[in-house]
Parts: C-alpha cells; sequence; structure tokens
C-alpha cells in the first residue's frame, strides 16, 4: 500500500512512546499491566514495519550486513545507552535524593523519549519504494487481501517451509531471550549477577553481529543461520547443568555470540525470498510466527516447571525446538532439484 509504511509506523512508534512514558503514572497493578500490555503490542506493530522497510533501503547483496549492522547499532548499542542512563538512575536514587519509585518513573519516561529522539532521523528520510497501489481500503478488504497472502504463502514452498522452521528455532531465542532471569533465579543465581551478565550479552551480541554481516559476503546466509541454530541447540545443552554464576555469564557471553546475528540473518534471509511489494503484509506473518513461538516457549518453561518443578525440564523441550527448527531449515533451503536427486 503505498506510503503505508512510513504513516502506520508513525502512529505506532507515537502510540508506543506514549505507552513506555505512561508507565510512569499507575499506581495500581491492573493499570500497569494494561498499559504495558498496550506497550508490547505497538512495540510489536512497529516492528512489522522497521523489517519491511529493508527492501526499500538497500538491495539483496547488502541485506545481511545493513540488517547485522542495524542489530547492533541499533538492537544492542542504542538499547544499552538509555538502559545504563536508567539503571545508574535507580541505583544511585538515595545519592540523587529521590525515591526508587520516582527514579523507576524517570527511567520509563526517559526510554520513551529515547525512542521518540532516535526515530526523528528515520520518519524524516524514509521513503517507501515497493508497494502495492491502494485499492480497497476497508476492512474487509484488508482481511481479503490477508486471506490472499496466506494462500500466496502455503504454495510458495520455500516461504511456507521457512516460517515453520523458523516458529521452531526462533521460539528457543525468544524464549532463553524472556526467560534467561526466571531460569537463573532458579538454578540460585542472584539477581546482581544476572543483571551485569544480562548486559554483558548486548556488549558481546554487538561486534558478533557485525562480524555475522561480514561473514555473509564469504559464506551462505543458509550455512551461517544453520551454524546458529546448531549453537543455540549447545547452548541449551550447557544450561542444563548450570548451577553457578560464572557458568551463567559463560551462558550469557555464547547467547551474546548468536543472538544477534540470528535474528538478523533470519529477518535478511526471508526478505530476498518473499515479494517485495509486498514486503508489509509478509513481515506482518514473519512477526506473527515469531511472537508466537514466543508464547509456545514460554508456555513448555512455565509448565514442565510446575510439573517436574523445575525449569530445566522445560529446557530439554527448548532443545528439542532448536532440532526441529534446524530440520526444517535445512530441507526449505534445498532446491527442487536436490530434493527429486534424494528421492531417486
Amino acid at each position: 500500500m503505498k506510503d503505508g509504511n512510513g504513516k502506520l509506523n508513525k502512529s505506532s512508534m507515537m502510540m508506543g512512546v506514549l505507552a513506555c512514558a505512561a508507565l510512569s503514572i499507575p499506581t495500581t497493578v491492573v493499570i500497569f499491566l494494561a498499559l504495558l500490555v498496550i506497550g508490547k503490542i505497538v512495540f510489536s506493530m512497529s516492528l512489522i514495519f522497521y523489517d519491511s522497510m529493508i527492501v526499500d533501503i538497500t538491495t539483496d547483496d547488502r541485506v545481511d550486513e545493513v540488517f547485522s549492522k542495524g542489530y547492533a547499532w541499533g538492537g544492542y548499542i542504542g538499547s544499552c545507552v538509555p538502559f545504563i542512563i536508567s539503571l545508574l538512575i535507580i541505583l544511585k536514587a538515595d545519592y540523587i535524593g529521590i525515591s526508587t519509585y520516582v527514579a523507576t518513573s524517570i527511567a520509563f519516561i526517559l526510554n520513551g523519549l529515547w525512542w521518540f529522539i532516535v526515530t526523528i532521523p528515520l520518519v524524516k528520510n524514509y521513503k517507501q519504494i515497493h508497494y502495492v497501489e491502494r485499492s480497497n481500503n476497508t476492512i474487509l478488504g484488508s482481511i481479503k487481501r490477508l486471506s490472499h497472502i496466506f494462500k500466496e504463502i502455503k504454495n510458495n514452498r520455500k516461504v511456507f517451509i521457512f516460517l515453520i522452521s523458523f516458529f521452531f528455532y526462533i521460539d528457543g531465542v525468544y524464549t532463553i531471550i524472556e526467560m534467561a532471569t526466571s531460569y537463573g533465579k532458579d538454578v540460585g543465581i542472584t539477581d546482581n549477577s544476572m543483571l551485569m551478565a544480562l548486559l554483558l550479552t548486548q556488549v558481546v551480541a554487538f561486534p558478533f553481529s557485525i562480524f555475522f554481516g561480514k561473514l555473509s559476503k564469504k559464506f551462505k546466509v543458509k550455512d551461517l543461520i544453520s551454524m546458529c541454530i546448531a549453537a543455540y541447540f549447545l547452548i541449551a545443552l550447557f544450561a542444563l547443568q548450570l548451577d553457578t554464576a560464572i557458568e551463567f555469564w559463560i551462558l550469557a557471553t555464547f547467547v551474546g555470540v548468536f543472538q544477534g546475528a540470528i535474528q538478523a540473518l533470519s529477518r535478511s534471509y526471508y526478505s530476498k525470498i518473499i515479494p517485495k511489494e509486498k514486503s508489509s503484509e509478509y513481515f506482518g506473518i514473519y512477526d506473527v510466527f515469531g511472537k508466537g513461538a514466543s508464547f509456545v516457549g514460554t508456555m513448555i518453561m512455565g509448565l514442565s516447571t510446575q510439573i517436574f518443578e523445575s525449569s530445566k525440564a522445560g529446557v530439554v523441550g527448548i532443545a528439542v525446538m532448536f532440532v526441529l527448527g534446524f530440520i526444517l531449515f535445512r530441507v526449505q533451503g534445498k532446491s527442487e532439484i536436490e530434493l527429486e536427486a534424494e528421492y531417486v
């Protein structure tokens, strides 16, 4: 849809900024959770447009490196700046002369402002190139268009199997990101150790995201993604015997090595196998598969912890997800000729 990305992305960005800043206001848990859900929804919505913009700002031969640099500078260094400032404000609240509650409120407002300020250059300079002319702008028309996209994906073997494989392996990645602190507590790691380890992950992820972007010029992206999936499987196995702060730090380091790479390269790989003029719709479906995986992985961890009274059982389930994702990814990456040769 012409110019749709720019307008919708501005709207989702502003709603996200306001929701983030508004988290400093609530005095009840219910209101806080409601704002948190709204902020999470619009943040996820904005990611669809950010991802789909890649087809307009670079070419297929540079997309792997551009996505990797974006994750490195924006995703890791960019996120570390407000995180560290917020952390200092909260930890030094007594020294500054404010309460922890006020310091936390300031941190929420600061992060909202950071989101707004760093988005200004994008809003001013981004121009949508690939698009489908606006025809039917009604809700019914949008539903019909989405239904058509689903049919296209179903008939496109490469895209369809990739999305299924992505669902499985990104399940483990997102679950490890979101459940790391809970798992750390379960095995006896202190809050300070976990906090510093998570910061270490961000720092390590920065150079390795750039490194994998450069590797994409010498090696097939399919092989690099496969290596990242295999590495995450080994990380999950390592987590099974984790019981000290040092091991948690080692785990955080290796997660940092592959975290940015697998996310950036998966997006760049996907952008090269979809119709560029339909990038918004296709990345919307991509994000649904990613967020759905995150929900499933968290559910597996939660249920396993309740049933077996240990989150390590959930880690086994996550490891299986990586295996399934790896197998499916390798299958979809093969050409029809290669597949036929295997069955002859």
